[in-house]
């Protein structure tokens, strides 16, 4: 039998840690970011609509907004990628 082909697949190991547990918190969910800013990749899975998994804990910086959501330009594999996420799969970092 074929094995599942969809975007969640092998994300089974994306759970949160006893603490975390609950309803997601509204300042994640309505963080703000600005153009610049050095942002990292932290898929919460709590939510459905998730950045592809293998941009899990990639950093990168904030180019441009589209609705509520933002994109990421990253270095993947010596080549520059837009990955659009939203805020609660985003971190700040310094």
């Amino acid at each position: 039998m074929k094995g599942s082909q969809g975007m969640r697949r092998r994300t089974r190991s994306l759970k949160k840690d006893a603490r975390e547990r609950g309803k997601a918190s509204i300042r994640k969910y309505l963080a703000q970011y600005d153009e610049g800013d050095i942002v990292s990749i932290v898929i919460n899975p709590t939510y459905q609509q998730i950045p592809h998994p293998r941009f899990q804990g990639k950093t990168g910086r904030v180019v441009g907004k589209q609705g509520r959501a933002y994109f990421v330009e990253i270095r993947d594999g010596g080549k520059t990628k837009r990955i659009l996420a939203t805020p609660q799969h985003l971190k700040q970092t310094k």
